[in-house]
């Protein structure tokens, strides 16, 4: 099953904070965009530091919403 973004727009962000949090990690994408010689334990490392980062902005939003 393909997973579709909710918002369309989202892939150059989710794409930008991917590699972000992989420069913070230490990890370095291939310059043509193959990643067949990543890690699998590098890749589930970027992709839970992403969901933790994501979890932690929708939290923020959330107390936002509440304390108006």
């Amino acid at each position: 099953m393909a997973s579709s973004l909710v918002v369309p727009g989202a892939s150059a962000a989710l794409d930008q904070m991917k590699y972000e949090v992989a420069r913070s990690l230490g990890i370095s994408f291939a310059q043509d965009g193959y990643y067949g010689d990543m890690l699998t334990r590098d890749a589930g490392y970027i992709g839970g530091n992403i969901t933790r980062k994501l979890v932690e902005i929708a939290e923020m939003q959330l107390a936002g919403r509440s304390s108006r």
